[in-house]
């Protein structure tokens, strides 16, 4: 990521117009979201702040999870294979499955499979051109395209991030 021009929503190389906005507004919410788990230990990406939240490594595991998921529905025009869901299921649906298996990694394991994930998806978007974006499928059985879909995955990312910085900050105060 080009961070000279993080703050720029605007034309990148080897993208179309549209595309390149997508991915300026992705990169920033990436950005945000690495810089604000810094320095974690593998005690507070896995610390639970209570019994039904989520830990902050579920939380950015989910984050690359759903990178993976719309790439393979809108890029793939495919579901997840059972093969793929094994790994990804937990860190998808959160709660008590991602609290019995996400735990035990270091940062760098989260931030790894966060930059996998978005470079497959960054260069899935480089072969597309703006019409791509407004191809419609339901979602949630209403009328979407795919540029609502990514959307949503930025959304939901900035959403993660802001539960990830609330408990990150509470975590240090508590432990570790």
């Amino acid at each position: 990521m080009d961070n000279k021009e993080l703050y720029l929503i605007t034309s990148k190389d080897g993208y179309t117009p549209n595309i390149s906005r997508l991915v300026g507004m992705m990169n920033y919410a990436r950005y945000t979201t690495v810089k604000s788990v810094e320095g974690l230990t593998v005690d507070q990406l896995d610390y639970l702040i209570d019994d039904s939240c989520n830990s902050i490594g579920a939380l950015l595991l989910h984050i690359a999870a759903v990178d993976y998921y719309y790439r393979t529905v809108t890029m793939e025009d495919r579901k997840p294979t059972k093969e793929e869901l094994a790994f990804w299921e937990p860190a998808l649906a959160l709660g008590d499955s991602a609290r019995e298996k996400i735990k035990g990694h270091p940062l760098s394991y989260y931030l790894d499979l966060l930059h996998q994930e978005r470079t497959l998806t960054l260069l899935g978007m480089k072969s597309r051109d703006d019409s791509w974006l407004e191809i419609q499928k339901p979602f949630d059985g209403k009328p979407s395209n795919i540029q609502f879909r990514w959307f949503h995955v930025m959304e939901d990312e900035i959403n993660h991030r802001g539960q990830i910085r609330w408990m990150a900050k509470r975590i240090k105060q508590l432990c570790c």
